[in-house]
């Protein structure tokens, strides 16, 4: 199974990008991971440019979300919802023609250094996958607060619960996503 993943955190350092690798490790052994790793580089959507054609890493974008069998959404809480550059993403890739968002199954998790371990943001996310037809497992919930206690010095993901958590999601989406696909 393939997994078109993305962290909506540009840092290095972040802790949704630690919460990503902890995915890889913590995968079913026939999920294999897309990693994007070019959302800094997408430009602001603007209409205008879109009518000349999606910029080159847009069109990337979209293909690698397409090929996928599953999409994983891994994002932190800015101000309440989800990061900017995330939904700019969000936006280019779910434009027409053959949105490539369309009917595909997805997990969502986050962390967070408050104690809502990004609640906030995955609702917004899943209000904009009624608009995108994306399918997403609905448990377990993976929203880890107070990362910045829950992760060792090499960045890894030291805590069982969490751990449990990724696991579990991981193997949801992957049971969701044989019913569906």
């Amino acid at each position: 199974m393939n997994v078109f993943a993305i962290c909506g955190s540009l840092r290095k350092e972040s802790f949704n990008l630690k919460t990503l690798h902890a995915a890889v490790e913590l995968a079913p052994k026939d999920m294999r991971f897309d990693i994007y790793d070019k959302l800094a580089d997408i430009p602001p959507y603007n209409e205008d440019v879109k009518e000349k054609g999606f910029p080159p890493v847009v069109q990337d974008l979209r293909g690698r979300i397409g090929k996928a069998d599953a999409l994983l959404f891994v994002t932190p809480e800015y101000n309440y919802s989800i990061p900017g550059v995330l939904k700019n993403a969000i936006d280019w890739a779910s434009r027409p023609p053959d949105q490539p968002f369309n009917g595909k199954p997805a997990a969502i998790m986050g962390a967070s250094t408050s104690m809502l371990g990004t609640a906030r943001a995955q609702y917004h996310l899943r209000q904009a996958f009624v608009f995108l037809n994306i399918l997403p497992v609905n448990r377990p919930e993976v929203m880890i607060a107070f990362a910045q206690q829950k992760f060792d010095d090499a960045g890894k993901l030291t805590d069982e619960n969490s751990r449990k958590f990724i696991g579990q999601l991981l193997i949801n989406l992957e049971s969701w996503t044989k019913k569906i696909v």
